[in-house]
């Protein structure tokens, strides 16, 4: 069990859910809510961060990727404590359990309604499981092209928090693009600050990240954009919801933030870098509680109202 939860790697399971955060209290802030959906929502993105995960260990540990000049702590198969045909199982058992979450979501937001809406959802799920393996997994494993990037953006911002947003209200609020896009740019930005990392063993091994295609000082000034963006597009945000003073309390997250910034332009040694990845991935779940929590002060100001 112990080497199964390593494989797993915690440490970035509370990344994956900072969108359906966002999202699922966005749609609390109007009154929309189901807490079968924000439970089943949050089920299929662990799902499928664990099965990527998974799949990331089996595709790097057959390729040789994952070898002893990787700078990263090592993982299961190449430690030699999972072997690849177990782990090529424990993808096969999280795909099917993805899914069967992914339907749960789809019947509780849907249910006998909506049925082009249930297909699209549906469609989605799958893309996302076969992108979650097709990452590192594979011939043309869009990871070593430099894509991954991409994969990232799209479904752990975009997809995650406009997803669950539109499950609750059947509608599509353009608004939601500002912290939809700014979780996006800080889930690239721990893949990126990873492939820095990793840049001289990738290249070794045939991997062409963003990083190993552009070089080091481009990923650095690349990951200044990602986040520094990131932050604006929250203040926008909030400003044109009209925030109050208190509703500000998400700019908390913004000195951590700023703190790994300061961090990766002093770096030389990318060893260094590994510690940063869970400050990052931490800093950004703590910016999407944060801003949840100024969302839903819209619901007490309602109540007030209303009493």
């Amino acid at each position: 069990m112990k080497h199964w939860i390593e494989a797993a790697r915690v440490r970035t399971l509370p990344l994956s859910v900072s969108g359906i955060i966002v999202g699922s209290f966005y749609a609390m802030s109007q009154a929309r809510f189901n807490w079968n959906i924000v439970f089943y929502a949050l089920l299929t993105t662990l799902g499928l961060q664990i099965l990527s995960n998974f799949a990331n260990d089996y595709g790097d540990g057959v390729k040789g990727t994952d070898n002893d000049d990787r700078v990263g702590p090592k993982r299961s198969i190449q430690k030699g404590t999972i072997t690849p045909f177990e782990m090529k199982n424990a993808m096969i058992v999280m795909s099917v359990v993805t899914l069967i979450f992914a339907s749960l979501l789809i019947y509780y937001a849907f249910k006998d309604s909506y049925l082009l809406y249930s297909f699209i959802f549906f469609f989605l799920g799958v893309l996302a499981i076969a992108s979650a393996i097709r990452y590192t997994v594979g011939k043309g494993a869009y990871g070593y092209r430099g894509y991954g990037d991409v994969f990232v953006f799209v479904f752990f911002g975009l997809v995650s928090t406009f997803g669950v947003y539109f499950m609750f209200s059947k509608e599509i609020d353009w608004l939601l693009l500002l912290p939809a896009t700014a979780i996006g740019f800080l889930s690239v930005g721990v893949l990126n600050l990873n492939n820095m990392r990793d840049e001289e063993s990738d290249r070794k091994a045939g991997k062409n990240t963003i990083v190993v295609q552009k070089g080091g000082a481009w990923a650095k000034k690349y990951h200044y954009f990602l986040i520094i963006s990131a932050m604006v597009l929250v203040l926008v945000f909030a400003i044109l919801n009209n925030f109050n003073f208190d509703q500000y309390i998400f700019v908390a997250a913004y000195f951590p933030l700023t703190s790994h910034l300061l961090i990766v332009r002093r770096n030389k040694n990318p060893k260094l870098l590994d510690p940063e990845l869970k400050k990052l991935a931490l800093s950004t779940f703590f910016l999407s509680v944060l801003l949840a929590l100024g969302l839903i002060y819209f619901i007490s100001d309602l109540l007030v109202n209303y009493i």
